[in-house]
């Protein structure tokens, strides 16, 4: 999908669902990494992530889609746009926006470090590596090993 289809996209929900026209600049923005979208609140205009069409599919795109036009049309309005207010989360909850975007797959980590404890022989996986030192298990207050890089 390129600007130009995501422009009519964005203004045809807007219409259909909303009952409002949609009269600013909607693009997708490659530099999106952990939100599905997002709403400017002083040029009014939208910036979407590519990687939920790619990863997530057109129908989670377009609930993104209903969530940043319920900033829009309730900012505009003079209303309660905030993730908190009530007039957000009915308007939300009216269109069938999504409230929080599933996670996508490149965010999740690729490896753990895994460590072994010597007493309880329990095992814990960690994103960062640590010194067995200074740490001891939760569980037991063992000896901790590092067993080594877990790569999925």
């Amino acid at each position: 999908m390129d600007q130009e289809a995501l422009q009519e996209l964005v203004e045809g929900i807007s219409l259909t669902d909303f009952k409002r026209p949609f009269r600013h600049q909607a693009v997708f923005n490659s530099r999106l990494k952990t939100t599905g979208g997002r709403y400017h609140l002083n040029s009014h205009d939208l910036d979407f992530n590519p990687k939920v069409l790619d990863e997530l599919g057109l129908n989670t795109l377009k609930a993104v889609i209903r969530h940043e036009l319920c900033h829009y049309h309730l900012h505009l309005e003079g209303r309660g746009y905030r993730h908190k207010d009530p007039e957000f989360k009915s308007l939300l909850r009216e269109v069938g926006g999504l409230r929080f975007v599933p996670t996508m797959g490149s965010n999740q980590p690729n490896s753990h470090w895994v460590y072994h404890c010597s007493d309880c022989q329990s095992v814990l996986k960690r994103k960062r590596r640590f010194n067995t030192d200074k740490y001891v298990c939760a569980r037991c207050r063992g000896q901790l090993q590092l067993v080594g890089k877990e790569t999925r």
